[in-house]
């Protein structure tokens, strides 16, 4: 249950961040309300993931994968370049996540 409960927390936070950049720096209502929800409603799903996940762990997984599919998002959303920097910094957020795991996911 807690890695259904961190998944949603992912979900949230990505909505939020994705909410955040069609706020227009605060601007305009509905994303900026969005933001603000998707940021609770992440940090309240994160909250309830350390009741079975380790805070290392569900730290890791929540801020890598989350960084990660912003940084797809803005490719295919925002029309941000594809360089190879990009791509080599995604791959070694999520194999650090994978490492992370393999040590010891408790």
């Amino acid at each position: 249950m807690g890695y259904a409960l961190l998944a949603g927390a992912i979900a949230a936070e990505v909505a939020a961040t994705t909410a955040m950049k069609y706020s227009d720096g605060f601007s305009r209502l509905w994303p900026s309300l969005l933001t603000a929800l998707g940021y609770v409603v992440s940090f309240a799903l994160l909250a309830q993931t350390l009741k079975t996940v380790g805070i290392g762990t569900a730290y890791a997984i929540w801020s890598g994968i989350g960084t990660a599919t912003i940084a797809v998002i803005g490719l295919a959303l925002f029309g941000e370049a594809l360089t190879f920097t990009k791509v080599a910094g995604i791959l070694l957020i999520v194999g650090g996540v994978v490492v992370l795991n393999l040590g010891g996911a408790h």
